[in-house]
């Protein structure tokens, strides 16, 4: 029998009723998660709600990367359960992650009973100290009638303000103690309103806009957040500004656009790095100047002004000097913005001011196009990720990424055009983020075509969870490229370390494929392909595409030594950018 609570009816349910319902008052339809014996009363309590959905994953962090997927996926909250001690800790790594890229995730443990607290009991620990500094909210609770009240508050910080991740763990005792549950006492789950920018800073900011030379929009993650790319549009095309989009942002405004320069940083554009480096004005629109955008830095963007719109006031001014600080929801903020460009009557100066400024950056851009040598015999992991774009680009597809060299290709070399379809681990970096996450979104989103982008190196941390989508019917579709080695990691061995490859390589002499992918693919029951040569891959795309009943998994055999162009180095100037393996500047001497 389910429990359907009336909004105002008492009613006597255990604590893990009350946690559940407050899900479903959340309208949270998916959980992911493994029981235990902390948990146990969580998931014995799960019959009574058949209307939410639980996926039983392999690991507690892939757990953790599926919520954080759904979220990602969705802009709604992501929720993941384990149980007590090794249990939660498995979670730290996905929190970790949903930390960085600012993404809604709770997580809800099992604890030991209350009266065993502090014994070291098995399995027990602190889980709330240990996640502490990479969530937003973590409350341990011993008694039945607080569960429901912990569980709506960590909802609401989830979602509110800055996105972020959550814990509740509750004791098995308060887990499975009687409470009376009062839902007209109960506040709904929903986020705190966002901040809305003050109108004199909107004033500051549209006039330091309107007599710029050389602006450039630079568009974060906080963008995407607050479903801002409409705004964000209307506002480059008004002024006709140059857009750079950081990886947590891509999407956000079309590749395709005119006006898109690419994503800066360390693996970004020429165009787009040169431009922020040559700003006399720099809009951070929901991004945290981060190190991999900004090289040195003290020497960003050296000659720019900085107008900084996001909605965590701590981000304002934290790493460079903000002109203007708008502590605003970048939604509310691009829009007062473009509204008091078109009220000013002079966007059509400005944007006539601006022809100097793309005779420039459309030098920048002719001369340093993406692109990578072509082979007949060899197949390129840039053109696997290239022709897999063109091959499956709709609007029905999302594609995830691991960490590594593939990541740094897939945002390149895939024409990214609509917000929360590039789904990846920016300021983590996670290996093995790629197919739990990729899990997740195909949980939420069930009609979609989803791509797992990995590298053999990341996709071995988590291949497990192929064993989750063929349990669940979940069809999702993984690109590992295969180059027998930890592929970032390699490249920077060879740029700095003399060659010296140590401990970068997946392979041996006595040992040339372990593990074989596609067997181990196909052992876990998917369907499974394998390319060597260029003239393989799109059969090969088509066919995987095709599968409907469970995941299909393709193994793209690719060479070592490829590296990944552009590149900034760490630590370094972004005038340093190397183009090619000869560590060619940018700048001729005519620039």
């Amino acid at each position: 029998m389910s429990v359907i609570l009336e909004e105002r009816s008492p009613r006597r349910v255990s604590g893990a009723g009350a946690a559940l319902w407050m899900l479903r008052r959340a309208g949270v339809k998916i959980v992911f998660g493994i029981p235990g014996g902390a948990n146990l009363p969580l998931y014995q309590t799960l019959k009574d709600f058949p209307d939410l959905r639980h996926i039983l994953t392999r690991h507690e962090q892939g757990a953790g990367h599926a919520a954080s997927g759904y979220a990602q996926a969705t802009g709604a909250l992501g929720v993941c359960l384990a149980t007590s001690g090794p249990g939660a800790t498995n979670l730290v790594t996905a929190l970790m992650d949903a930390h960085m890229d600012s993404v809604p995730v709770l997580a809800i443990t099992g604890q030991v009973d209350s009266s065993q607290l502090g014994t070291d009991a098995f399995q027990e620990t602190d889980i709330c100290s240990i996640v502490a500094p990479i969530t937003k909210y973590a409350v341990e609770v011993t008694q039945a009638a607080e569960v429901a009240t912990a569980v709506g508050e960590a909802i609401q910080q989830a979602l509110s303000g800055r996105p972020g991740p959550v814990l509740v763990s509750i004791t098995k005792d308060a887990l499975g103690g009687m409470c009376e549950l009062k839902p007209a006492k109960l506040p709904a789950p929903t986020p705190a309103e966002p901040p809305q920018p003050a109108p004199e800073l909107i004033a500051q900011a549209a006039e330091r806009l309107l007599i710029a030379e050389r602006p450039v929009l630079y568009v974060g993650g906080g963008v995407v957040k607050a479903d801002a790319a409409t705004p964000l549009r209307e506002l480059a095309e008004s002024l006709n500004l140059p857009v750079v989009t950081t990886l947590m942002a891509r999407g956000t405004f079309p590749d395709s656009h005119r006006q898109h320069l690419g994503m800066p940083g360390m693996h970004g554009t020429v165009a787009a790095v040169s431009a922020l480096q040559e700003a006399d004005l720099v809009v951070a629109a929901g991004a945290r100047f981060d190190d991999r955008v900004t090289g040195k830095l003290d020497s960003f963007a050296p000659h720019a002004a900085v107008i900084h719109m996001d909605i965590d006031r701590g981000e304002l001014g934290r790493k460079r000097h903000a002109d203007v600080a708008l502590h605003a929801d970048c939604h509310a903020a691009l829009t007062a913005l473009s509204a008091q460009i078109r009220r000013s009557g002079r966007a059509h100066d400005a944007r006539q001011r601006l022809a100097a400024w793309w005779q420039r950056l459309d030098g920048w851009r002719s001369r340093y196009p993406l692109g990578y040598r072509e082979e007949t015999d060899i197949l390129m992991p840039q053109y696997v990720i290239e022709r897999l774009g063109a091959l499956t680009a709709g609007l029905r597809t999302v594609y995830t990424a691991g960490v590594g060299q593939h990541q740094m290709w897939a945002s390149q070399f895939i024409r990214h055009d609509r917000p929360r379809v590039f789904i990846n681990s920016g300021g983590a970096g996670t290996m093995g983020y790629a197919v739990p996450a990729a899990l997740g979104v195909q949980a939420a989103l069930p009609d979609a075509e989803v791509w797992a982008i990995d590298g053999d190196g990341s996709f071995q941390m988590t291949c497990q969870e192929l064993a989750t989508c063929v349990h669940s019917r979940l069809p999702i579709k993984v690109a590992v490229l295969n180059n027998a080695s930890l592929g970032m990691v390699r490249q920077w061995q060879d740029l700095f370390y003399d060659k010296e490859f140590i401990e970068t390589d997946l392979d041996s002499e006595t040992m040339p494929t372990s593990p074989d992918i596609t067997a181990l693919a196909r052992a876990y029951g998917c369907a499974v392909y394998r390319c060597e040569h260029p003239e393989d891959v799109d059969r090969a795309v088509l066919a995987a595409s095709a599968v409907r009943d469970r995941p299909a998994v393709i193994e793209f055999v690719v060479p070592k030594s490829v590296m990944v162009w552009p590149m900034v180095p760490t630590g370094v100037s972004n005038d340093e950018i190397m183009v090619a393996r000869d560590m060619r500047p940018k700048f001729d001497e005519d620039d």
